[in-house]
């Protein structure tokens, strides 16, 4: 026996079939490329809330929303001959922003990445060269030296003699 509740299972069901349906392809010019990220079923299976996510700027999102809302009546009556449920779920529509916000965290990153390394370059003196592969490279400073020595007393429990 599976340990998946049966909204779950359905929801896996819709996801399945809404996928088939959109990579075939759908009349309307409006709606492209669209990926089905998740399924969302309530427990009495009455309603599912289909997260979708299409590839392109702000307009091309509003085109398809509106295509992919104006093809619900066509997209229920699918899933229900494939589903065979004694009840077709109403399907609810939402665009699932996670895409584009990983999207926007890489750019973020990426911009982090660049930012770092412009200020390396800068910090870096313009005589200093990156050791070659004979030279010794250059050893920490002594400043560090007593503070690890602190460290190390105090976690040992020297120096605690009153």
């Amino acid at each position: 026996m599976s340990t998946h509740s049966r909204p779950e299972r359905v929801a896996q069901l819709i996801q399945q079939k809404l996928g088939e349906i959109f990579a075939r392809g759908l009349k309307d010019p409006r709606v492209g490329f669209v990926t089905i990220t998740g399924v969302k079923m309530s427990a009495d299976l009455r309603d599912a809330r289909v997260y979708w996510a299409v590839h392109g700027d702000e307009k091309t999102r509003t085109e398809t929303k509106q295509g992919i809302e104006a093809a619900r009546g066509f997209l229920r009556r699918e899933v229900g001959r494939g589903l065979e449920l004694r009840l077709t779920p109403d399907l609810h529509f939402t665009y699932d922003e996670a895409i584009e916000r990983g999207s926007r965290i890489e750019e973020l990153l990426r911009e982090v990445k660049t930012h770092e390394a412009v200020l390396a370059d800068e910090k870096e003196p313009a005589g200093a060269a990156e050791p070659t592969e004979g030279e010794p490279a250059e050893r920490e400073p002594a400043e560090r030296k007593p503070a690890a020595t602190a460290a190390t007393a105090a976690a040992t429990g020297a120096g605690d003699e009153e």
